[in-house]
């Protein structure tokens, strides 16, 4: 069937373009705000700026599950929302954990949990955009969703004055970094598994 001259004339239809400010990205930005006033932490890290910041904290930490579900829910995925979500979390996460040694609140004995888990974030990172460039995409798993929420509980707790409502927060916070020391290591050599083994996938469908 040949196309007519006037639908010859408009050729093909444009890609629909993005919208950035919508509310799923929008909470993302406003996330983003937090890791300043975290930089910022130690000039006001008294028994009220601490409690201030905790909270400011959780409450980035709770947006991230928020705007990841009102993307999904309104259909508002967009590419950029892709790119700034998962940067948001790690530079939250990075930067909580980098002023939290400066301030004495993680002990020398644990900055070693701090490297591992920041470094598995970068390495994560780069592999994650490696396959993207390759067309490979890889979804955060059960075990990365878990290790996000043991890190996020930890740094909340190490971030709240010692004691909070009784309770010994930094210590609750330092058991809860233990733990997500162990599922960063896991959760990091499940996602190198995963671009390896599809690596080795394609190469043998190539050759065969």
């Amino acid at each position: 069937m040949r196309s007519s001259p006037a639908s010859a004339a408009l050729g093909p239809t444009p890609a629909r373009a993005e919208r950035f400010w919508n509310l799923p990205n929008t909470i993302t930005v406003v996330r983003t705000a937090v890791v300043p006033v975290l930089v910022g932490f130690p000039l006001y890290s008294g028994a009220a700026g601490s409690r201030v910041v905790a909270w400011l904290f959780i409450l980035a930490a709770v947006g991230d599950l928020v705007d990841g579900w009102l993307a999904r829910r309104g259909q508002q995925v967009t590419k950029i929302g892709k790119l700034l979500d998962p940067l948001a979390d790690k530079l939250l996460v990075a930067t909580a954990l980098i002023v939290l040694v400066s301030m004495g609140r993680i002990p020398p004995l644990f900055v070693w949990m701090v490297v591992v888990i920041v470094g598995r974030e970068l390495a994560v990172t780069g592999l994650r955009g490696l396959a993207s460039a390759e067309g490979q995409v890889m979804a955060a798993g059960t075990l990365g969703k878990a290790k996000t929420t043991l890190q996020n509980i930890a740094i909340g707790a190490l971030l709240f004055p010692d004691p909070t409502i009784g309770l010994p927060a930094h210590a609750i916070g330092l058991c809860f970094l233990a733990l997500a020391t162990v599922l960063t290591l896991v959760s990091g050599w499940a996602y190198w598994r995963e671009y390896f083994s599809k690596q080795g996938s394609r190469g043998e469908g190539a050759t065969g």
